[in-house]
């Protein structure tokens, strides 16, 4: 199960910091992510982070967040800068246990958490 949090209404330039909690699995082994979604549009990834820590950025947030994993508390987190009134979506974490490096597309990741909202004005 992967649950998110930290979502919010925030002006542009601020910050948030986004969580993905994760029970029933040991998240430090598998390819995890976030992605986001626009209503309407197709779910893109935003940032991955695989077993051994490498890491990978959409174009669009390279330099403005910045993805990380507390193995020990098993959570994700996404840190975002410099937000931008485009950066506006549900986000969502997701996980898949098939890849040892993370594929780009959604379809392949097998969990996902509920989403959680983050607004920029």
């Amino acid at each position: 199960q992967l649950v998110e949090s930290g979502g919010g209404s925030v002006q542009a330039g601020g910050s948030l910091r986004l969580s993905c909690a994760a029970s029933g699995y040991t998240q430090r082994r598998y390819c995890t992510g976030w992605f986001r979604q626009v209503r309407g549009n197709e779910r893109e990834r935003v940032a991955t982070i695989d077993g051994d820590g490498t890491t990978t950025y959409a174009d669009s947030v390279k330099g403005r967040f910045t993805i990380s994993k507390d193995n020990a508390k098993n959570t994700l987190y996404l840190q975002m800068d410099s937000l931008g009134p485009e950066d506006t979506a549900m986000y969502y974490c997701a996980t898949t246990p098939l890849y040892s490096r993370c594929p780009m597309a959604p379809y392949l990741y097998n969990y996902w958490g509920q989403g959680t909202q983050v607004t920029v004005s």
